[in-house]
């Protein structure tokens, strides 16, 4: 079994997937793990939706293809309702439309269902300290979307980011995980991310994806 950060308290996760056998393989491993906690399963993505006020969860796991509403769809509910919530998508394939929509509409990375078990715990423990799994090639695609964006000059804001804040920002842009930032930078993992968390509160943001977009789209670094 893996090593996993010990957090305050177990992360709390729901899933909501059509396929009955990919809940039950998610819940048969995920209660092996104590730092992960599956607090509920949904075959419907409304009715996950309808639940997470009640049930709370640090993390949602998403499938893509939903039978009631696409999770692209359900992503933009809970985005408007929960804009702070960490959502991943299940996807069967990588580089796919519908993996780059679900992005876009704020989602915070996606998990292919192929993936090892142990990657897919490590994936909800990043996501869940503010990172954003995806492969290289739909971050780029993302940031090419973004910077297709125009922002007059005029209206950009300063908002007093330290240089230290600066450098880790601009890592972020281009794609960089957290371990690569510690390392990059020579500072510790837990530095990194109490810079990300000032960066978040600096920037009125809740994700890595905003925290990219806005950056670009307003020209925060300049022209990167």
């Amino acid at each position: 079994m893996m090593d996993l950060k010990m957090h305050n308290r177990p992360i709390k996760v729901v899933i909501a997937d059509d396929n009955k056998n990919v809940l039950e393989s998610v819940q048969m491993v995920l209660k092996d793990y104590p730092a992960i906690n599956l607090i509920a399963t949904f075959n419907s993505g409304m009715e996950c939706v309808y639940t997470i006020e009640l049930l709370k969860p640090d993390v949602v796991l998403m499938d893509i293809d939903m039978p009631d509403m696409s999770g692209i769809e359900v992503v933009k509910l809970i985005r408007k309702q929960f804009p702070g919530l960490p959502v991943l998508m299940l996807t069967g394939f990588e580089d796919d439309d519908k993996v780059f929509n679900s992005i876009c509409a704020g989602a915070n990375g996606y998990i292919l269902k192929t993936t090892t078990m142990e990657s897919l715990i490590h994936q909800i423990q990043e996501v869940y300290e503010g990172g954003a799994p995806m492969t290289p090639v739909i971050a780029r695609k993302v940031l090419n979307a973004f910077a297709n964006l125009q922002r007059p000059q005029s209206l950009r804001e300063d908002y007093n980011l330290s240089n230290r804040e600066k450098e880790v920002l601009e890592l972020l842009v281009k794609g960089k995980s957290y371990k690569m930032i510690s390392s990059q930078l020579n500072i510790s993992y837990e530095t990194v991310h109490t810079h990300i968390r000032r960066i978040y509160k600096k920037l009125h943001v809740n994700s890595v994806s905003e925290a990219v977009s806005k950056t670009i789209i307003q020209k925060i670094l300049g022209q990167l």
